[in-house]
This record gives structure tokens, sequence and C-alpha cells, in this order.
């Protein structure tokens, strides 16, 4: 039921969603590198070589 109230809360975005033909696949394929990335990395070095590693990538 709490469900369904959320859907009908956001019910334009729901509808978009299933209706236009954007997507944001790219920018989720780009945010799930970055977390790879991230994680293939702790506790091995800081912030600017990760920035590095993901300014190359």
């Amino acid at each position: 039921m709490r469900f369904a109230q959320h859907l009908e809360r956001d019910l334009d975005a729901v509808i978009d969603g299933l209706t236009l033909p954007w997507n944001s696949g790219v920018v989720e394929g780009h945010v799930n590198r970055i977390k790879m990335l991230k994680r293939q990395m702790f506790g091995r070095a800081g912030f600017e070589l990760l920035r590095k590693r993901v300014l190359l990538a």
C-alpha cells in the first residue's frame, strides 16, 4: 500500500519514465564504472590517484 502511495505521489515522473524515449542508462554506466574503480582502490591511495584514474579511464 505504501509503495502505491509513493507511486501516486510521483505519478508524473512514473508516466514520463514509462512513455518517453530518453533514459539515464549512459549516466548509470559511468557511475557504475566510477564505483568499481573506487572499490578497487579502497585503502590503497588517496583521492588524487582515484581522480586521475577516473579521468584517464
